[in-house]
């Protein structure tokens, strides 16, 4: 569909995604690229990294949905392309986080991939953080070719670059230099940047030794004996290409060759602008800390025409993500709350939808507390707008690229939607038995042939409902009726339940109960059921609501009324108000 529009065909709205696509095309094959297209066999790549160190929580996951979006939408035109993710599992091990033995500190310094893991349950501590986010992406429709830095590098896959870095690295201490500085740093944003960060202090706590300094050398290796990266290299032969260090860690030396001992890696402000020449990146998001001078973008794009012949890829600088509601959460090993958290208690369009409807340097903060049952009913609401093909807009196509992907097809959705507030609220009241709800929501309207038509909804609400709403904030049944208080009623009160008890049947209907429990107050009054109420009705209603829910769940509110009763059922809510 064309941009501009006609009377007989609207214009095509048009988000980041669409503009981050545009950009991709243009650096694969120039302006007219847009127009021609590409040439045949001419693949895009849209690449995304991450280092495998922790959790890879929702922050980390704009990194991976930012390409697949823009891929998305390439494929959707037609435009050959391929998602790559590199995972940098052959970055250092850095630091023992909170909840691990303090005897790993014997591993900081080997390679992710080279450490084991502490929980036994995965091979590395690479592989233990990788797991849960490839589950989380398959649920989420994410498809990517995955490359591992342990394995390329280890099989030699960069050694002709490698070997090229180091030959000139001349040019490397001329680009860096113009960035280097001796001002504090603030504190790194990602696991990339931290690398960066190291590496600039190492070489501004040398001395300016000049243009080739080996105390500034672009290849680091990890020692033979210990397998640490703790080395001072001490010499390097560029006919033989031996490279011969001392670790600092075990005090061993030895001599690798470069060319045909694949023992080490180049150091991360030159070995991504080699990753963007070596796979042919056309497009790459990365974190706002990516992007302010002299961090690893910012040095990458001058550094990769001069020293690999290629050009920077696209970019797209994504800003922080934050989670609210954490103290509220159970969330993995390392107190940050991972795609995997978020999907017990969102659907995957949703997620997806949080990310696809804002611009990448917009900050927002995922709620895992009561926003939840606001961010349902705003997807329910653009669920309604989208049904109407005349008010498709940005916000509708933002949600027609969350519901489904090239590869998974439309994502998992309920077949009869039912609101989350009412879906919660009726688990809350019947300590999460899905046949209950499920009859509970059926009687008040929302015809269903199975409990499996309410999922994968149901599901979250009745746990969104037990894990992640404070004990206290959760509905509790009396077990037995408030004697005292049922002996101290009021006329007005001994008049409203007595009409309440009168007029309650023994099966329970939406309409009927809610039209007796508002009306009650009336009756009270003389009035009709369906007569408007007056202001002083409307006080009574104020006041007969607190004294059911105070009788029924010792609370001051709770669940809407009419919704904890057909829970209950009538036998239960009469055991409680009979005086």
């Amino acid at each position: 569909m064309p941009r501009g529009g006609t009377a007989d065909q609207p214009s095509e709205p048009i988000d980041w995604v669409t503009r981050a696509a545009d950009d991709a095309i243009r650096h694969a094959g120039g302006q007219e690229a847009l127009v021609h297209g590409l040439p045949e066999g001419r693949v895009v790549t849209c690449a995304s990294g991450a280092s495998p160190s922790g959790p890879i929580h929702l922050g980390n996951l704009r990194e991976f949905l930012t390409p697949h979006f823009v891929a998305e939408e390439l494929r959707r035109r037609g435009v050959a392309v391929r998602h790559l993710h590199s995972w940098d599992d052959f970055d250092r091990f850095r630091k023992v986080p909170a909840g691990v033995d303090a005897s790993w500190a014997e591993h900081i310094g080997r390679p992710l991939s080279a450490v084991p893991d502490p929980w036994e349950c995965h091979g590395s501590w690479a592989e233990h953080f990788k797991a849960p986010l490839r589950e989380a992406l398959v649920e989420l429709g994410v498809e990517m070719v995955e490359v591992s830095q342990t394995e390329q590098y280890l099989a030699g896959a960069y050694t002709e670059q490698v070997l090229h870095a180091i030959t000139h690295r001349d040019v490397i201490e001329e680009v860096l230099g113009k960035f280097r500085t001796k001002k504090a740093e603030p504190a790194p944003g990602s696991e990339q940047e931290a690398a960066a960060l190291e590496d600039s202090v190492v070489e501004d706590d040398e001395p300016t030794a000049g243009a080739g300094s080996l105390a500034r050398f672009p290849y680091r290796p990890y020692c033979r004996t210990c397998g640490r990266d703790t080395v001072d290299i001490t010499a390097y032969d560029d006919e033989s290409t031996d490279l011969s260090y001392t670790c600092t860690s075990c005090g061993d030396s030895h001599t690798t060759n470069v060319a045909t001992q694949h023992e080490g890696k180049l150091v991360w402000k030159v070995d991504w602008p080699m990753r963007w020449a070596f796979e042919g990146v056309d497009f790459e998001p990365g974190g706002l800390d990516h992007s302010t001078p002299g961090s690893s973008y910012t040095v990458g794009k001058e550094l990769v025409p001069r020293l690999f012949d290629f050009r920077a890829p696209s970019y797209v600088a994504y800003a922080f993500v934050g989670f609210a509601g954490m103290q509220k959460m159970s969330s993995s090993a390392g107190g940050v709350p991972t795609a995997a958290d978020a999907l017990r208690i969102l659907e995957p369009p949703i997620l997806r939808w949080l990310y696809a409807r804002r611009q990448p340097k917009q900050a927002f903060d995922i709620d895992f507390g009561p926003e939840v049952v606001r961010l349902y009913d705003e997807w329910d609401s653009l669920a309604r707008k989208a049904a109407d093909p005349g008010k498709r807009d940005a916000q509708v196509l933002a949600r027609e690229r969350a519901v489904a992907t090239s590869s998974a097809g439309t994502l998992p959705s309920p077949k009869v939607v039912v609101p989350f507030r009412l879906l919660s609220s009726v688990a809350d009241v019947t300590a999460g038995s899905a046949e209950l709800i499920s009859r509970i929501v059926g009687d008040v309207g929302h015809a269903h042939d199975s409990v499996e038509d309410l999922e994968p909804r149901l599901g979250r609400a009745m746990t969104w409902m037990s894990e992640y709403v404070p004990a206290s904030e959760r509905t509790t049944v009396r077990e037995t009726k408030d004697a005292e208080r049922l002996a101290s009623l009021t006329e007005d009160e001994e008049l409203w339940l007595r009409q309440l008890l009168g007029r309650l049947p023994d099966r329970l209907e939406l309409e009927e109960t809610t039209a007796l429990i508002y009306g009650v107050p009336k009756l009270a009054r003389g009035m009709g059921l369906d007569d408007p109420p007056t202001d002083q009705v409307k006080a009574d209603q104020k006041a007969f609501f607190g004294l059911l829910y105070h009788l029924l769940v010792d609370a001051e509110r709770g669940p809407r009324l009419p919704t904890l009763f057909m829970a209950l059922g009538a036998e239960k809510v009469r055991s409680l108000l009979t005086p």
